[in-house]
């Protein structure tokens, strides 16, 4: 018998994405204006210029997912390119309060970043022409991470800025590598985890309705939590520890289904931050600040988290309005504080949409992380998803007294390079694995080895059927 089936060809979705860019570089121009309103009471002269200068990237990038990735997600993009606009709408104008303007600005420099950050992120998009093809690169990755991981450390480079030795200054230019090294190492997890996922689930002992691994297979948990506890203990930087290990431990779970896992890893995070409570004065430092930001002797030590809860009360609901609060009081006001910057002048209902658009872009994450076909994919999806969002985590929860300071910065939004870089490559493999898991199976798809699958010559298939 011979029976007629009806594929559908899922739409790309490439018209809403570029009209939804255009939206978000809109807005940031709206907001820029305001802000100078606010600030100088004049429409900022070089508006133009950096309008265009935001659209054309914008644009340009969208271009390259048009070509390279036509069935990506269409709701990464322009999520990226409001926080990115975000982010140097508030640099700008704590800029202004400083008396600062120009490319020798903070904002400028963020703008140079910008672009060399869409740049390298259409490189990954037009090199990358399978995500399947990172997982032969699986130990590289691992080292290529340990190596980035360990750069601060060297004499002659390395450098420690406010406690943290965590970056490496080349001539005027510093630079933080454990941003980069963050997405080696998820790469590693994932091409790690795919390969021994069956030995991690199907073997263990069974104690309390849980089913724990045998001995022999801690070695991979252990090792995650060893590391993390060096970088806490030589680079003093315990975001990027929490990190790093939050997001293995993650990844296991999702690799493995045993909750098992995630009661060892909570057990060993426990331990490792006693620990360190127990011998690091840094830590110690962090903890009293959070216990007490208002006492006598954590204000002594610093003021910056009782400054910034401050600033965010007396935002309230509505903000006080760009370019009308004082968000300059605090330290670091344009990197690790931003988003108190943000709370005061915005107010509670604009630093929420802010964090609904953190949780669409990791939603979408998810979604391509369950949408692509190979387990390699799916935890690099994830991995990578569930990055930002712990980051995004850690970062406000610090911020809003959550949990104790960390150091990390807000993923798009706050000032720096390498953040800033590492962000938008990773959301240009993001796109790529999410052309993977829309694009219909019969598409023209380059395999591993760099064949090309035959594509479908029409919309409908004829299956034969005994």
């Amino acid at each position: 018998m011979i029976t007629t089936v009806e594929t559908i060809t899922p739409r790309t979705r490439r018209g809403v994405e570029l009209l939804l860019t255009v939206f978000a570089v809109g807005i940031t121009l709206l907001a820029w204006i305001s802000v100078d309103l606010g600030v100088r009471e004049t429409v900022p002269a070089q508006l133009l210029t950096i309008g265009g200068g935001l659209l054309g990237l914008a644009l340009a990038f969208h271009l390259v997912v048009r070509w390279r990735a036509a069935y990506a997600d269409p709701l990464l993009l322009p999520i990226a390119t409001l926080l990115n606009g975000f982010g140097l709408v508030m640099i700008h104008r704590l800029d202004l309060a400083g008396g600062r303007t120009g490319i020798d600005s903070d904002a400028g420099r963020q703008l140079v970043w910008t672009a060399l950050s869409v740049v390298v992120a259409a490189l990954v998009l037009i090199l990358l022409r399978d995500h399947r093809l990172l997982r032969r690169y699986t130990f590289t990755a691992m080292a290529v991470g340990l190596v980035l991981l360990l750069l601060p450390l060297l004499p002659g480079i390395g450098t420690t800025i406010y406690g943290s030795r965590i970056w490496i200054r080349l001539g005027p230019l510093s630079f933080q590598p454990g941003e980069i090294a963050k997405i080696a190492l998820i790469i590693f997890f994932a091409g790690y985890l795919v390969s021994v996922r069956d030995v991690l689930s199907l073997t263990g002992k069974k104690v309390l309705g849980f089913t724990f691994p045998r001995g022999r297979d801690l070695g991979p948990i252990l090792i995650a939590w060893l590391v993390s506890l060096a970088v806490l203990i030589f680079e003093k930087d315990l975001g990027s520890s929490l990190l790093f290990f939050g997001v293995f431990v993650a990844m296991l779970y999702v690799a493995t289904e045993r909750v098992s896992w995630i009661a060892i890893g909570l057990v060993l995070f426990a331990a490792g931050a006693y620990l360190a409570y127990r011998v690091f004065d840094h830590v110690q430092q962090r903890v009293e600040l959070w216990l007490d930001p208002f006492s006598q002797a954590s204000l002594e030590q610093s003021d910056q988290l009782a400054k910034g809860i401050m600033g965010m009360a007396s935002g309230g609901l509505f903000g006080t309005g760009l370019g009308q609060g004082r968000p300059w009081l605090v330290a670091f006001a344009n990197s690790d504080f931003i988003f108190a910057s943000f709370g005061e002048e915005l107010g509670l209902f604009g630093v929420a949409a802010l964090l609904a658009l953190y949780a669409v872009f990791v939603e979408r994450g998810f979604r391509t992380a369950l949408g692509v076909r190979d387990g390699f994919g799916k935890l690099l999806a994830f991995g990578l998803a569930f990055s930002v969002g712990l980051q995004v985590f850690v970062v406000i929860g610090g911020v809003t007294k959550v949990i104790p300071l960390t150091g990390l910065t807000t993923p798009f939004m706050s000032l720096g390079g390498s953040s800033l870089l590492a962000n938008w490559a990773l959301m240009a493999i993001l796109l790529r694995i999410s052309d993977q898991a829309r694009r219909p199976v019969t598409d023209d798809v380059a395999t591993p080895d760099g064949r090309q699958e035959k594509p479908a010559e029409s919309a409908t298939e004829v299956v034969a059927l005994p």
